[in-house]
């Protein structure tokens, strides 16, 4: 019974195609906005979990901060020192590497080739932290780094603008009006990073930065990387007690530095992102509802429209019943066609998206599989009064209906 009753909706869909197609699209948009925005939210989610990991998941980034909290005034804080660098290395248990940073950006010149780029002063511990490999060449040697020489390890940006297919590793160039010797290339990285190109990056002795560069000794943030099988936060409180009692805080008094957790932020970040998928995902689903709506509307008239064709089977011994499935089955098969047509238009929709926005495609099967649960569920909701309606006509009433 079911299958014929099936049949009998499908021919009857087709017999109004167009009527259908537009019947249909409240819920193709909603379907479709749903798991459009719920992919593309996996995306971003993925594209955040990929940036972090680029910096290391076990990472501590340390910054002088004024403690004063937004908007307030006062003196600038006091930079870091080699010294908090050693103390930090030497007295923290747990720290696999600790590494010094300072920061600049230069005009980077090569014959006639030139690209506006930024320098990182550091120590060798840097690339362990920030999970850097080397693709060619040499990091530093011990006494590069004390002497603050002028030599280099450059990003995969610098090398396709300054040297394109030619060996950079023993060449020079300019950075400014620093002439610089290239020991290695770094790998290329997928991840863009929140500072833009991740791969846009010149990496120097930390003495040279702060001598040619900078014009002082500051160290404007400290990388630790906490070794494996030590908890974060623990090693993040004996760090903050260590800095405190350095710069001479007093209890009560507030940190004049914080302390950037790249797990912890990973975990907020994803969880935010979650959140607003969720709400812009409920927004759009509104449009589930305005489709729900226009099957039943469609029904209605559809009932009024073949009343004499009910009255018909009701007098020639069609149950009540029978005719009430004819109709619920008819308004889930429209609510059901929509649900797979946006899908499929979902599916190719976000994947374009993602692509043009550089973002991973995350597919989701569990959302598209619910949006469908969903749409079928509204075929049954909405076309439940309609179908009631079918299944309690007179049958004489019906058969003198015009």
């Amino acid at each position: 019974m079911l299958y014929t009753t099936l049949l009998l909706s499908l021919r009857e869909i087709r017999r109004h195609l167009l009527r259908s197609f537009l019947t249909t699209l409240g819920i193709i948009i909603g379907v479709f906005a749903v798991v459009t925005m719920v992919t593309l939210g996996n995306g971003i989610s993925a594209s955040v979990q990929e940036s972090i990991s680029s910096l290391g998941t076990n990472t501590l980034t340390i910054f002088p901060s004024s403690g004063l909290g937004r908007g307030g005034g006062g003196p600038p804080p006091p930079q870091f020192e080699q010294s908090d660098i050693e103390a930090i290395r030497e007295q923290i248990s747990g720290v696999s590497s600790v590494a010094g940073q300072a920061s600049a950006s230069a005009l980077a010149v090569r014959n006639a080739q030139n690209w506006q780029t930024s320098i990182t002063g550091t120590s060798n511990d840097y690339f362990a932290a920030q999970n850097l490999k080397l693709a060619s060449g040499r990091m530093f040697t011990p006494a590069e780094e004390t002497a603050g020489k002028a030599v280099c390890v450059i990003g995969d940006t610098i090398r396709a603008n300054l040297f394109q297919d030619t060996s950079p590793v023993g060449e020079r160039f300019r950075l400014g009006s620093v002439s610089c010797q290239v020991i290695g290339v770094l790998e290329k990285q997928d991840s863009q990073g929140f500072g833009g190109d991740a791969n846009d990056n010149v990496i120097m002795p930390l003495k040279a930065v702060q001598r040619r560069f900078a014009g002082n000794q500051n160290v404007r943030a400290i990388i630790v990387s906490v070794a494996s099988g030590f908890d974060t936060s623990s090693v993040q409180k004996s760090v903050t007690d260590l800095l405190r009692e350095r710069r001479h805080l007093a209890p009560g008094e507030p940190d004049n530095f914080r302390i950037f957790d790249s797990a912890q932020f990973a975990a907020t970040l994803t969880q935010q992102t979650q959140q607003m998928t969720m709400f812009v995902a409920a927004i759009a689903a509104v449009s589930l509802l305005v489709g729900g709506i226009g099957i039943m509307n469609i029904m209605l008239v559809s009932v009024t429209e073949r009343t004499r064709e009910i009255g018909i089977r009701l007098a020639i011994g069609a149950l009540g019943k029978e005719v009430l499935m004819q109709f619920l089955v008819e308004a889930v098969a429209l609510s059901c066609l929509g649900g797979l047509i946006g899908i499929i238009l979902a599916f190719f929709g976000s994947w374009g998206a993602s692509s043009a926005l550089k973002l991973p495609f995350v597919f989701d099967p569990f959302i598209n599989v619910l949006s469908f649960i969903i749409s079928a569920m509204i075929g049954v909701i909405f076309g439940y009064f309609p179908a009631r309606r079918a299944a309690r006509l007179n049958p004489i009433d019906a058969l003198r209906h015009e």
